[in-house]
């Protein structure tokens, strides 16, 4: 007993999960701040939650080029790992920039707001880092709880309990599939360890059928958390009824953090079985681009629009995932980060334009933007053109990369597919244009307030929209470099 408490503890190599508990230790800290310092205005905590995001985020980066097994295996420190804690960590911290006044706004600006937003963190960066089916699980329902309490947040606003309630009831029955899953393939191959069950099926030969069905149920679990068709059903009712800047959360982080882990766990365990996924996830690829465009386009609610928005964006993330080669993943790496700077920056705008209520959430309320307040304008067009895929934004190095990588595998006609949806998303993103533009202003905007951290958010996802179009190249490098493990 002692030997295998003493080779235990061999095995613990705290530097793997040091962003976690920096961030799990300024939790914990904020929830006492916020109790033994009342104040009304709880600016303060924004700022020392971002303070823990930085350390966090610098944390990471240290170990960049490393490749350090911790916990018997169960976490690892490598780049890939880094490189979608960085995700998390840009997602959570414009998330945090632009919640301040909102919350404000609303009336709802508890300070339990901010640590929730960390441990969402902490969860996501689990599931990045985890190789292990349990701490990937793990990950998995921290950031899944926080969330549900995120997304109902505003408890005064009906709209905000049924988000909440419909998330915590639709993700409490996906994570079931998932876990389900989970022990299917556990009872196949007698291991919870990503490398050794891909060592137990290349031992098999052909796959056993309870280790098919197992890796299905995963893969509904993870198309559930990216909220790709047909399992996603959940995501314009939560998205439109959760506080704005959660919303903004929801669609990138946890997005990204699905990837991360649906990444490893098919690539690393399940290559074997390629021949059985890839063309699913080809036809998912398709539904979830064109399902999510075409009802987009029929949207006036601007929260629904980038809701049905989202799901599109990771129907193209799909098309890199069936390539399943090192342009691919690298693209979706690369896309999951330009992805969390322009989706959130345009939830940044409706956020400053909103009024109490959110009663003015509609596409129509944008009428004459851009000649009452030109700068906001400006910068959701710059966002919206991102979206859209129109050089030489972020967004179209993303999906040129993507629909590269399917074009090598031989998936042409899915490359072409993911090009004539994007062609068509650019008809409800200039839609919105067209309002701001080219009609007359029905308001004359006098209630917008742009404060400091909003406009810090506004800048930092401006310039890396737009820098990220122009000079691309390092960070695909980065990406590249991160998924050479996988």
């Amino acid at each position: 007993m002692d030997i295998n408490v003493a080779q235990l503890f061999q095995t613990i190599n705290l530097a793997t999960i040091m962003p976690e508990i920096i961030l799990s230790v300024m939790a914990m800290a904020l929830l006492l701040v916020n109790v033994f310092v009342p104040s009304k205005s709880k600016g303060y905590l924004a700022w020392l939650s971002l303070a823990g995001l930085v350390a966090a985020g610098y944390t990471a980066a240290t170990g960049w080029g490393l490749n350090i097994p911790s916990f018997s295996g169960s976490v690892v420190l490598d780049n890939f790992a880094i490189f979608f804690k960085l995700i998390f960590v840009v997602a959570a911290g414009l998330t945090v920039l632009i919640s301040d006044q909102y919350m404000e706004r609303e009336g709802c600006n508890q300070g339990e707001l901010y640590p929730l937003i960390l441990f969402t963190t902490v969860g996501m960066m689990l599931m990045a880092s985890g190789t292990d089916m349990m701490t990937i699980f793990l990950g998995l329902e921290l950031m899944s709880i926080s969330l549900y309490v995120l997304a109902g947040f505003n408890r005064a606003n009906i709209k905000s309990n049924e988000s909440g309630l419909k998330y915590f009831l639709l993700g409490a029955f996906s994570t079931g599939f998932l876990l389900y899953g989970m022990a299917l393939v556990y009872g196949a191959t007698g291991t919870t360890r990503i490398a050794k069950i891909a060592e137990a099926a290349a031992k098999m030969g052909a796959p056993d059928t309870m280790l098919l069905i197992g890796a299905l149920l995963i893969l509904t679990g993870f198309a559930f958390k990216i909220a790709a068709v047909p399992f996603h059903m959940w995501t314009p009712d939560v998205y439109e009824g959760a506080p704005t800047p959660i919303t903004a959360l929801m669609s990138t982080g946890p997005k990204a953090a699905g990837f991360a882990a649906f990444l490893r766990m098919f690539l690393v365990a399940f290559p074997v079985m390629k021949a059985d996924w890839s063309d699913l996830i080809w036809i998912m690829a398709v539904l979830t681009m064109t399902v999510g465009n075409i009802i987009a386009l029929r949207q006036d609610n601007i929260k629904r629009m980038l809701a049905y928005s989202s799901i599109a964006h990771a129907g193209y993330a799909l098309v890199g995932f069936a390539a399943a080669n090192t342009t691919g993943t690298a693209g979706i790496l690369f896309y999951m980060l330009t992805y969390a700077f322009m989706n959130i920056g345009a939830f940044a705008v409706v956020v400053v334009l909103g009024k109490q209520g959110e009663s003015n959430g509609n596409v129509q309320d944008f009428a004459g933007l851009a000649h009452k307040r030109p700068a906001l304008a400006a910068i959701m067009t710059l966002f919206l053109f991102s979206l859209a895929g129109i050089p030489p934004t972020a967004g179209f190095i993303g999906k040129f990369y993507l629909f590269s990588a399917a074009v090598q595998e031989g998936y042409v006609w899915l490359a072409i597919i993911g090009v004539l949806n994007s062609a068509a998303s650019v008809y409800y993103y200039l839609r919105v244009m067209v309002f701001m533009y080219m009609k007359p202003a029905e308001e004359e905007f006098g209630w917008v307030k742009v404060t400091a951290p909003i406009t810090l958010a506004l800048v930092v996802a401006g310039v890396a929209t737009l820098a990220l179009g122009i000079v691309p190249s390092y960070l695909l490098q980065l990406a590249e470099t991160a998924v050479k493990l996988i």
